[in-house]
């Protein structure tokens, strides 16, 4: 019998092939986590501080419910067995540590899937792995934010509500040439930024390459600018860039920024854009969750 799944043809004689007791171990491990995570999030809505983070929570939920529901169904066309879920860990009763414990969860469950995609030699399991790995970063990049929000972490920002990403992330509709503009402040934002870190702590290579990406950003959205007869904005983002007193500081600020910075595609991605904006705030997007993982592995070595 064959059908598509995932745009992938999908054949219970192909996947039975494919058996290995390694990989049968992982997906029960994947199983599992999502079980976990379905539950867990669950509990989180139900304490959470805001109806935004509420919604956003349960649509997480319905993610890892559709990720359970994939790796159950490849686990019996492997086995030809039911998997039989159990919840491994515990979530935590308040919502601040759960939160915390769901982010840092994601962030391990990316790399899990990763290997997983990269151990299989089965391409439909190989692209669900994949996918549900870009999900789950997604899903961390969130749960950063609820932290951040909360201010957890201590940053060093003092960017006005209206300019770059805090200012897209605040509107309650926007133009194509808002978007272009909130995205060109916000990347100079981010190259002063870092710039100013450099010039305070020395040469940090996280944030020497990835002021270059920066750069890099700016001059692909300049094009856009003359394309569509948008007037490109005055550089005034040194003004809004405060000095960090720490290295430790600098990193969490960045974090933030790349969070928000995320967050500020995503927006713009959820509206109808002609197909060149699209794919360059698509690339944006995600060359600012590497900028992220980086500054993150930065935050940890630093605390």
């Amino acid at each position: 019998m064959h059908y598509f799944y995932n745009n992938y043809p999908f054949s219970h004689t192909y996947l039975r092939n494919t058996f290995d007791v390694s990989l049968i171990t992982d997906i029960q491990k994947a199983i599992n986590g999502e079980y976990g995570a379905i539950e867990c999030y669950e509990q989180l809505s139900r304490m959470a501080k805001s109806q935004v983070e509420k919604d956003q929570i349960l649509e997480i939920r319905q993610d890892e419910i559709r990720h359970f529901e994939e790796f159950s169904r490849i686990y019996r066309e492997l086995t030809g067995r039911q998997p039989v879920a159990e919840n491994i860990e515990k979530c935590p009763d308040q919502y601040q540590e759960g939160v915390e414990f769901a982010f840092r969860d994601e962030q391990e469950t990316v790399d899990f899937y990763l290997d997983i995609a990269d151990k299989s030699q089965n391409p439909v399991i190989k692209e669900t792995f994949r996918r549900a790995a870009a999900d789950e970063q997604n899903h961390a990049v969130w749960f950063l934010y609820f932290l951040l929000n909360k201010q957890m972490i201590p940053t060093a920002s003092r960017q006005p509500s209206n300019y770059g990403a805090k200012g897209a992330l605040n509107a309650t509709s926007l133009t194509l040439p808002q978007m272009l503009t909130f995205a060109l402040q916000d990347e100079h934002l981010a190259q002063s930024r870092y710039k100013n870190v450099l010039q305070t702590f020395g040469d940090i290579r996280t944030f020497a390459q990835i002021k270059e990406a920066e750069l890099r950003h700016i001059y692909a959205l300049l094009p856009l600018f003359e394309k569509y007869q948008v007037t490109i904005p005055e550089d005034i983002s040194q003004s809004f860039v405060k000095t960090p007193g720490s290295v430790k500081a600098a990193f969490a600020a960045s974090v933030e920024a790349e969070v928000d910075n995320i967050a500020m595609y995503e927006k713009f991605l959820a509206y109808e854009l002609p197909n060149d904006i699209s794919m360059v705030f698509t690339q944006l997007r995600n060359a600012s969750k590497n900028h992220l993982a980086a500054f993150e592995r930065g935050l940890g070595r630093n605390r």
